[in-house]
């Protein structure tokens, strides 16, 4: 297993020595979201795998775990004021839950286009944020939209978290109010 304390808690830092994903011809089939769920609950039920994850004071800290099917996985340590900024997984599906501590997840309950906008206006009510403690996770689909927040500013929290297929690019985000604005997207080579 590698560690790093990346600038990113989505994407391995440069020089990680991660394994790659499983080739598509050694999976049966596509793991689902719910299958991601169920192994995110299992990853973060197991204490010794949570308890062996270095937290650091200054940035978030995470190990690569061998996924279900071919999937990416990872275990995260955010430190109390971290957060990823908004931004999507593109086409994978995905799952987290919390496994110490709470997150924040403030989330887009909209199917927004997925390429070719450069800013786009959101419609009032579209805005869903949830609290998820330690045992509390959720699966979301393709092209998901939202942050993660430790809003804690005194306890670390940590968070396993999945996607399938392996992520073939983030796309981040700025928001100001009701505009959104694309800024970056970033691709695996762009990790190593």
């Amino acid at each position: 297993m590698s560690v790093s304390t990346p600038a990113s808690a989505l994407a391995p830092a440069p020089g990680s020595a991660a394994a790659p994903p499983a080739s598509a011809s050694a999976r049966s089939a596509a793991p689902t979201a719910a299958e991601l769920l169920d192994f995110v609950r299992r990853s973060a039920a197991d204490t010794e795998l949570v308890a062996s994850l270095p937290l650091d004071p200054e940035g978030r800290t995470w190990v690569r775990l061998a996924g279900p099917g071919g999937s990416e996985a990872w275990l995260i340590g955010w430190p109390p004021g971290s957060g990823t900024g908004w931004h999507d997984h593109a086409e994978s599906v995905g799952a987290f839950l919390t496994a110490a501590g709470t997150l924040k997840e403030n989330s887009l309950a909209a199917r927004l286009p997925t390429d070719g906008w450069k800013t786009l206006e959101l419609s009032e009510g579209i805005d869903r944020e949830r609290e998820l403690g330690a045992g509390e996770g959720r699966a979301f689909g393709r092209n998901h939209v939202h942050e993660v927040l430790n809003e804690s500013t005194t306890e670390h929290a940590i968070s396993v978290h999945a996607y399938y297929p392996p992520l073939p690019r983030i796309r981040r985000y700025s928001r100001t109010g009701e505009v959104l604005r694309l800024e970056s997207v970033e691709r695996p080579e762009d990790w190593q």
